[in-house]
C-alpha cells in the first residue's frame, strides 16, 4: 500500500509492521495448512517444554535451548516468508479480523456509518469479478494524462496532480511535528522514487543482487506490457525506469546514514528550494497540492538536486515511463488477477514465499491499513478488557521506577544530564490500546458498487486531505502512528510517548492469566525496549518536549558512545547467510533497545512481583528461567534465505534469533540463573559485556 502526504512521525518500532488483530477467545485458530496456531485461553501452558529442545545447554545457545522443538518442528508456511511468534499472534489476529468484518458484512449497516464503509470496502475487495470487468478503467484517465504529455509544463503540471492524488513517484512529501519545534506541524521533503527495498539493490554487484536486479527489469517490462505495451515499448520503458531509479540510488542517503536525525533537519524557505532543485516549479506544486508553508523541513538535499538534474537532463517519454510505472505499480495489489500476480512473482523473489495469501488475508490488511481506526472500534468494544489495561498500567508503573532508580545510579553521567534525562523519563506519555479520541471518517465516500480501486483511491485521497489539514493547527498530541488491531509497539520521540495497540497485548506477549515471571519476560520486556528508545542512539537527542537538541553534556555523549560501540561491534561479529554479517551501525538503536528493556523488566520483576522469590516450578521451571524463557519464546522464529537477506540489508532489528541471545550474554543476572560459566558459547568476560542503563 502507498501513502503520500500522511502524517510523518520518526518512530523506533518493537518490530516489523504486522497489521492485523487478535481477540480473547476460547476457540482454537487454525492456519492454513490447519495446524494449531495458538492454544486456547484456559489450555495455555505459557512456557512448554514440548517446544524446547533439552538436549542443547542454555549455556550454549539459549534460543535453540528454548525454541528447538518448535524450530525443528515448524515449517514455514508456503504463502509466508517468515513464521513465528509475531506470525502466529497475526494469524490468530486476522481469523478475527475476518470474523468482524464477515459480521458486518451480513447486517443491514446504516449508510455513512463506519460500520457501512469498512464492510463495503471489504466486500469489494473480495469481488473478484467486478474487479476483472473494471480491468483498469479506473486508472486510464492518469494513464492518459500521462501518456499525452506534450511538453516539459505538461510534465511538471502531471508531477504535481499525481501528488495530489496521493501518488508519490519522485521524492517523498510528509506532514509531520517540525522536529526542532515540536508544537509546530511542518511540511518535510526527502527521498523517494525507488521500487526495489532499498538503494544498494540498484548499487551492489554481488551474486543475490543481480539476481534481484535481473528479476526486477523482467517485472517492470511485465508490468508495461500489461497496460498495453508492445515488447519493445515495454524494453525502451524498462530501461528508462531503471536508469532513473539507479540515479535515485546513488542520490540517496544510506539506511545507516538516516540513523542521524541532525542530516536530515534542513531548514528551507521556498526560494532555498528553488535553488537546490530550480527544475521544479515549486510555488506552484505547492499551491496545487496545498502544501503552503513559511518554510519546509528537506531530510536529503542532494536527492532533491538529482531529482532537478534528471528533470533537466532527461527525455518527456522518459519521464512518461517513470510516471507511468509509479501509478501502476502503487495500484498492482488493487487490479485485475494478472496484475496482482504479477506482483507476487516479483515479490517471492525477495521473500521466498512460493504461495500467495488467501484474499481475505489480503483485503483484511488492506481494509485495516486504510480504515484502521474505523475497524478499531468494533474491535476494542469486542476484545479489549479494561482489566487487562490496568494490570499493564500496574507494571508499566514498577518499570517506571526501575528506570528512574537506573538513570540515578548511572556513573558514567553527569548530575546535570540525569536531572534531564530524569525530566524526560518523568513525562513520557503512555497510550495504552486504543485512541482516546478516534479517527472521524465522515467525509471518506466507501461504497460496494463503486469498486475496490476506486475505494481505495479515495481512501488514499482523505488521508493526504486530512494530513495536509493539520498545517496551521495545534500539534494533535491524540494522533496514533498505528491502528488499534497492529502486532507491534512504538516510541515517537518528538511526542515523547510509548504507543502499545491493543493488537500486541496477547499471549505470548502478554496475558492477564499468566504468571508475572511470562509477562515481565514478554510485554515489560517490550515496554522497556520502547522506554529505552528514548534514550538511544537516536531518541536521546530529542529532549523531554520532543524538540531535537542537544541536551547532554560533550562528556556524557562520548560516553554513551563509546558504551553503545560495543553494543555495535557485538552484533556487527554475528554472521548470517554464509558471509553476510549483521550490520550493527543500522540495528544499533533496536540492539540497544532489547537489552536496556530485557535488563530493567528482570530488576522489576524481581523488585516488584511477589512470586519472584519463590521457588516453586511450573512445568519444571522456576520463576527466573519462566523470565528468561518467555523472553526467548517471543523472537522463536523460521525465516526463508531470501527474506533473510531482504531484512539484513532493510531492517534495523537484528535476526530474531540474535534479538533473543544476544542481550542474554551481557546479563550477569541470566549467568546466575542458568549457571553460565567461562567456556560456555553464551559467555563473554565481563569486561566485555555491554551495560548502558
Amino acid at each position: 500500500m502507498k501513502k503520500n502526504l500522511t502524517l510523518i512521525i520518526l518512530t523506533c518500532f518493537l518490530f516489523l509492521i504486522f497489521s492485523c488483530s487478535h481477540k480473547m477467545s476460547t476457540t482454537t485458530s487454525t492456519a492454513d495448512n490447519g495446524k494449531n496456531i495458538i492454544t486456547p485461553a484456559g489450555q495455555r501452558k505459557f512456557i512448554d517444554p514440548a517446544n524446547m529442545d533439552l538436549s542443547v545447554r542454555p549455556q550454549d545457545d539459549f534460543n535453540a535451548y528454548a525454541n528447538g522443538s518448535w524450530l525443528k518442528n515448524t515449517p514455514i508456511p508456503a504463502s509466508e516468508s517468515r513464521w513465528g511468534s509475531f506470525n502466529l499472534l497475526g494469524e490468530f489476529n486476522r481469523n478475527a479480523l475476518k470474523t468482524i468484518l464477515e459480521d458486518v458484512m451480513t447486517k443491514t449497516n446504516t449508510p455513512g456509518s463506519i460500520q457501512q464503509k469498512i464492510a463495503d470496502f471489504y466486500a469489494a475487495g473480495l469481488d473478484t469479478v467486478a474487479i476483472e470487468k473494471a480491468g483498469i478503467s479506473g486508472l486510464k484517465p492518469t494513464l492518459d494524462r500521462i501518456k499525452n504529455l506534450k511538453n516539459y509544463k505538461d510534465l511538471l503540471q502531471e508531477i504535481t496532480a499525481l501528488y495530489a492524488e496521493g501518488y508519490s513517484p519522485i521524492f517523498g512529501i510528509g506532514i509531520g511535528q517540525d522536529a526542532k519545534n515540536s508544537l509546530v506541524m511542518a511540511p518535510s521533503l526527502g527521498q523517494g522514487g525507488l521500487h526495489l527495498p532499498d538503494r544498494d539493490y540498484y548499487l551492489k554487484t554481488d551474486e543475490r543482487s543481480t539476481k534481484i536486479k535481473t528479476a526486477y527489469l523482467d517485472h517492470v517490462q511485465n508490468v508495461f506490457k500489461l497496460i498495453g505495451f508492445t515488447d519493445a515499448q515495454a524494453k525502451a520503458g524498462t530501461s528508462d525506469v531503471m536508469r532513473v531509479e539507479t540515479a535515485f540510488a546513488k542520490a540517496s542517503m544510506t539506511r545507516v546514514e538516516r540513523r542521524n536525525p541532525d542530516k536530515q533537519y534542513n531548514k528551507m524557505t521556498l526560494a532555498d528550494l528553488e535553488t537546490v532543485a530550480p527544475q521544479m516549479n515549486w510555488a506552484e506544486f505547492f499551491k496545487s497540492t496545498g502544501v503552503t508553508n513559511a518554510y519546509y523541513i528537506v531530510r536529503q538535499p542532494d536527492f532533491l538536486k538529482e531529482v532537478s538534474n534528471l528533470l533537466k537532463t532527461g527525455t518527456l517519454d522518459e519521464w512518461k515511463h517513470v510516471l507511468l510505472f509509479d501509478v501502476v505499480k502503487s495500484n498492482m495489489a488493487y487490479l485485475p488477477k494478472a496484475f496482482v500476480d504479477e506482483s507476487f512473482n516479483f515479490g517471492k523473489v525477495l521473500s521466498g514465499q512460493t504461495e500467495m495469501q488467501p484474499r481475505w488475508k489480503r483485503i483484511s490488511g488492506t481494509t485495516d491499513g486504510f480504515l484502521g481506526e474505523a475497524l478499531g472500534q468494533i474491535y476494542v468494544a469486542q476484545y479489549f478488557k479494561p482489566e487487562a489495561k490496568q494490570r499493564l498500567l500496574s507494571m508499566l508503573d514498577n518499570m517506571n521506577k526501575v528506570f528512574q532508580k537506573r538513570i540515578a545510579g548511572l556513573d558514567w553521567m553527569s548530575a546535570e544530564t540525569k536531572a534531564k534525562a530524569q525530566l524526560k523519563l518523568s513525562t513520557i506519555t503512555r497510550k495504552i490500546g486504543y485512541p482516546d479520541k478516534w479517527k472521524d471518517y465522515t467525509s471518506l465516500p466507501v461504497s460496494k458498487d463503486a469498486g475496490y480501486l476506486k475505494n481505495v483511491m479515495a481512501a488514499r485521497s482523505f488521508l493526504n486531505k486530512e494530513a495536509i489539514a493539520r498545517l496551521g493547527k495545534p500539534v494533535n498530541r491524540t494522533l496514533w502512528g498505528m491502528t488499534p488491531p497492529t502486532v507491534n509497539a512504538y516510541y515517537n520521540p518528538s511526542m515523547n510517548e510509548i504507543v502499545f495497540p491493543a493488537g500486541i497485548l496477547q499471549f505470548p506477549f502478554y496475558d492477564p492469566n499468566a504468571d508475572d515471571a511470562v509477562n515481565y519476560g514478554g510485554i515489560v520486556a517490550v515496554i522497556g525496549h520502547e522506554m529505552t528508545h528514548g534514550f538511544d542512539d537516536q531518541g536521546r537527542k530529542y529532549d523531554a518536549d520532543g524538540n531535537l537538541k542537544t541536551w547532554w553534556t560533550d562528556a556524557d555523549g562520548k560516553k554513551f558512545d563509546e558504551k553503545a560501540k560495543m553494543v555495535e561491534d557485538q552484533f556487527s561479529n554475528y554472521m548470517v547467510l554464509d558471509t553476510v554479517h549483521v550490520n550493527g551501525k543500522l540495528t544499533l538503536g533496536e540492539n540497544l533497545a532489547d537489552l536496556g528493556g530485557l535488563s530493567m523488566a528482570y530488576e522489576a520483576f524481581k523488585t516488584y512481583s511477589p512470586q519472584a522469590q519463590s521457588k516453586d516450578k511450573i512445568d519444571g521451571f522456576t520463576p527466573d528461567q519462566r523470565f528468561f524463557l518467555s523472553w526467548a519464546q517471543v523472537w522463536r522464529a523460521n525465516s526463508r534465505p531470501e527474506s533473510m537477506a531482504q531484512l539484513v540489508a532493510t531492517d534495523p532489528h537484528a535476526p530474531d534469533k540474535l534479538r533473543a541471545n544476544g542481550p542474554l550474554t551481557n546479563m550477569q543476572e541470566f549467568y546466575n540463573v542458568f549457571n553460565v560459566k567461562p567456556g560456555d558459547k553464551m559467555y563473554k568476560e565481563p569486561a566485555m559485556r555491554a551495560k548502558i542503563w
